[in-house]
C-alpha cells in the first residue's frame, strides 16, 4: 500500500466481493467509488430514482465524513443514470444536496450491473 493512502469502507458486501474500496484518501484528495442507492441496513433498493439518489448521497456523505472530508469538499461528481428521463426525477435531490457546492459534473446514460439500480454517483473531493 502506498504511504499516506487510506482505504475507507462503507460496509457494503460488494466492496469485498468486487475488491474495491468505497473511498481512497490520498493526501488532500478523496476518491469515492460509484455508489448506488442501496439501504445497507436492509440491503434493499428503493424503487424510485429520487430515493436511490438520496441514499447514494447519504452513503457518500457518511464516507466523506469518515475520511475527514465533507460534501462541501466535492469538486467533481459523475452521475450514471439508466434512462435520460431519470434526470428530471433526481434533479430536486441533487439541487437540495449540492446547490451551494456546485461541483463540476457529468451525467451519463448507461446500464448498471443490476436491473433495480437507476443511478450511481461517484465523487472526487479536495480539502482546501
Amino acid at each position: 500500500m502506498t504511504r499516506n493512502r487510506r482505504l475507507i469502507s462503507s460496509g457494503s458486501p460488494f466492496e469485498e466481493k468486487f475488491a474495491y474500496s468505497r473511498a481512497v484518501v490520498q493526501g488532500d484528495w478523496c476518491f469515492v467509488s460509484g455508489t448506488t442507492g442501496y439501504d445497507y441496513d436492509s440491503m434493499e433498493m428503493p424503487t424510485s430514482a429520487a430515493d436511490q439518489a438520496t441514499n447514494a448521497l447519504a452513503t457518500i456523505e457518511s464516507v466523506l465524513i469518515e475520511a475527514g472530508f465533507s460534501l462541501a469538499d466535492v469538486v467533481r461528481i459523475q452521475y450514471t443514470i439508466v434512462d435520460a428521463a431519470i434526470a428530471a426525477e433526481v434533479q430536486p435531490v441533487l439541487k437540495r444536496c449540492l446547490d451551494d457546492i456546485r461541483p463540476a459534473a457529468t451525467m451519463v446514460v448507461a446500464r448498471l450491473i443490476a436491473p433495480d439500480m437507476k443511478i450511481e454517483i461517484e465523487v472526487t473531493a479536495l480539502k482546501s
